[in-house]
Formats: C-alpha cells, sequence, structure tokens
C-alpha cells in the first residue's frame, strides 16, 4: 500500500551571513537537541512601524526631559491638592478633619496613581529594547553592544 501524502522536501533557506569578527554567542539549548525552526523573521520596520529606527539599528537617542505640562500633572497636582487637604483640617471642626483627610487621601491618591502609570510604562520600554536586539540579533547574527 502506498502513501496517499506526497513527500515534501524540506524548503532550502540560505544561511545567514555573519560577521566574521562577531563574538560568538552561547548556545541555549541542550547537546544533542534540535534547534528551533521558527517562521519568517520580521524586519524591525515591519514589527512595529511608529518605532524610530537608526540606521546602525541601534536604540533611538533618548527622550528629552519632561515638559513642565506633564511634571505639572505628576507633581504639582497632588502637592496642591494634599496641601488643599492640610489646610481644610487644621481650620474647621470634627467634620472639617474628616473632609480635609479625605482630599489628603485624593492627592496621595493621584500621586501614586501617577507613579504606577509610569512604573507600567517603563517595562514597556525594556520589552521594546529587548525586541531591538532581538531584530538586530536576526539581521546581524550577535548581540548589540
Amino acid at each position: 500500500m502506498t502513501d496517499p501524502a506526497p513527500s515534501r522536501r524540506p524548503l532550502r533557506v540560505a544561511p545567514a551571513r555573519r560577521d566574521p569578527h562577531a563574538r560568538e554567542r552561547p548556545s541555549t539549548r541542550e547537546p544533542g537537541s534540535a534547534p528551533v525552526q521558527g517562521g519568517p523573521r520580521r524586519t524591525p520596520a515591519q514589527s512595529d512601524p511608529e518605532r524610530p529606527e537608526t540606521p546602525s539599528g541601534q536604540a533611538p537617542p533618548p527622550r528629552a526631559p519632561n515638559p513642565w505640562p506633564m511634571r505639572m500633572l505628576r507633581y504639582v497636582l497632588p502637592a496642591a491638592v494634599t496641601l488643599a487637604g492640610a489646610v481644610v483640617m487644621c481650620f474647621g471642626s470634627q467634620i472639617d478633619l474628616e473632609g480635609g483627610a479625605s482630599i489628603v487621601s485624593a492627592g496621595l491618591a493621584i500621586y501614586f496613581l501617577n507613579w504606577l502609570y509610569r512604573v507600567g510604562v517603563s517595562g514597556d520600554r525594556q520589552r521594546d529594547a529587548e525586541a531591538r536586539a532581538r531584530d538586530y540579533f536576526d539581521a546581524h547574527g550577535r548581540w548589540p553592544d
């Protein structure tokens, strides 16, 4: 009985060009295991069209410091709300003391929500840098320096 599926030959892929002066990256797979066969690799321009790309494939230059509206939102607004709550607590009765504590809590909540957002965005930047390094490795056969 014959096999109904025709036999397929593996596709031939041109070997990647390597820099003869590049440092070799140590292998992370176990001896004797087969290399991982992946799909087609995407170029950095295909992976994220919005990401700025430099000619050398390195990370873009660092961004300018925070503009003044962002600093106002991150630091001045929470400080002003907290200070207003402290002023309400200083002048008034027992009810004003509780209301002032609520206003102070709102100011601290604004600050900590801004802080949590910044922590989350920094993780995204680290993942983007790792993706750029992997794209560079795919293109050049070595990790960027």
